[in-house]
């Protein structure tokens, strides 16, 4: 089933800018990891594009994962923009998926304890959860809970996975396909309708 946004209304999202466990290579999940200077100057490019894009922010609501690199991501994009750096809210829905046990390790140290079920998770993301973690059919449907509700113009900022998951649930995808879509950071996505565009600085 296809995600679709309510008529009328238009929503941007982006990911946060890059971290340090990013260039580490590590699994980020719920645990925080601070913006590189390179995620700085991406979380900058994100509130370029908005201000490119949009005439004006009246009548947006502006939203964040709670998560510190998305929240500061925030921050840096709506001083870029000319806004109040903290007028925005904050949505659990928005948090990247819930690594647990993995979070902050990287591939090998995560597959050294159990290579089976890191051979399971990998070939069944959609149901498979790691240990005290998440499977990407939860953060579907947290998602998309949270689209539903949206009542007017948006601009939020979230994660890697929950937005490539958003992504994939925007454009119809089965789950193989969503894990294969790409993860950038200092750009933005569009939602009006059943399209979506991608905007680049």
């Amino acid at each position: 089933m296809v995600l679709n946004l309510k008529d009328g209304l238009t929503l941007y999202f982006a990911r946060h800018g890059q971290t340090e466990a990013n260039v580490q290579r590590r699994f980020s999940g719920n645990k925080d990891t601070p913006l590189t200077n390179l995620g700085r100057t991406q979380a900058a490019d994100v509130g370029a594009i908005l201000k490119r894009e949009m005439t004006a922010a009246d009548g947006y609501a502006f939203v964040s994962s709670p998560l510190a690199r998305a929240v500061s991501t925030m921050k840096i994009a709506r001083a870029g923009m000319g806004l109040p750096p903290d007028a925005f809210f904050t949505e659990n829905r928005l948090k990247e998926i819930n690594l647990g046990t993995w979070d902050q390790l990287t591939d090998e140290e995560a597959r050294t304890p159990s290579p089976i079920l890191f051979s399971k998770r990998s070939n069944d993301k959609w149901h498979v959860r790691v240990p005290g973690g998440e499977n990407y059919a939860e953060v579907a449907a947290r998602v998309t809970d949270w689209v539903q509700e949206l009542k007017s113009n948006t601009i939020a900022i979230s994660h890697g996975a929950t937005t490539r998951i958003l992504r994939g649930l925007l454009a119809g995808l089965e789950w193989r396909a969503m894990s294969a879509l790409d993860e950038p950071q200092g750009v933005v996505f569009r939602v009006r309708g059943d399209e979506v565009v991608r905007l680049d600085p």
